[in-house]
């Protein structure tokens, strides 16, 4: 058997790695792979199924039955809370009582900022200071899926002020323990 000569070695490991290295510089300078509009779609379906949206959003799930004839178009039971009232929102994109109006860059604004396209704060308990840390890619897989659903006409209740009177099923926050309290941020003017 014919030995190689070290030389050959040192030239044919070196030639490798530099192969190797102008690989990867090729498949990084071509960026993330592209996705297609399906793919949004389908990443925005597990995102919001991951992220708890259907949980509040389709009818019947806090029953363990949801309703996926009824996907994400809005619940009647109430969250109450310090704020009222509050309802989980039709996500669907029906003109009239849904998302059918709102851009998907009205959708990614609301889940990053926390505003309606009309500058209205989204009701508690509604988390977007959670979804605020989506990925540009996430949020706007959600914003794609939602505008992709069967439109449902749901009109859900409207927010009740604190005090007021409500039926129907309602889930209750009690007042904060001292500890979970709100608390005001203390100045870092000097």
């Amino acid at each position: 058997m014919r030995r190689m000569c070290p030389v050959t070695l040192a030239h044919l490991f070196l030639l490798s790695i530099a192969c190797l290295t102008l690989a990867s510089c090729n498949r990084q300078s071509s960026g993330p792979p592209v996705m297609s509009e399906a793919d949004y779609v389908a990443r925005g379906r597990y995102l919001t199924t991951v992220t708890g949206c259907n949980d509040c959003h389709t009818p019947g799930t806090f029953w363990g039955a949801p309703d996926t004839t009824r996907t994400l178009s809005g619940s009647e039971l109430g969250w109450k809370g310090p704020w009222g009232v509050s309802y989980a929102a039709n996500l669907t994109p029906e003109p009239q009582t849904g998302l059918g109006a709102w851009s998907e860059a009205n959708i990614v604004d609301a889940l990053r900022l926390g505003k309606t396209p009309m500058g209205e704060t989204l009701m508690r308990p509604m988390p977007w200071q959670e979804y605020a840390h989506l990925t540009d890619e996430d949020a706007m897989s959600i914003a794609k899926y939602l505008k992709s659903i069967p439109p449902v006409l749901h009109n859900v209740p409207e927010q009740a002020p604190p005090g007021a009177k409500v039926t129907g099923s309602i889930i209750e926050f009690p007042p904060p323990s001292a500890w979970d309290a709100p608390r005001t941020q203390p100045s870092t003017s000097k």
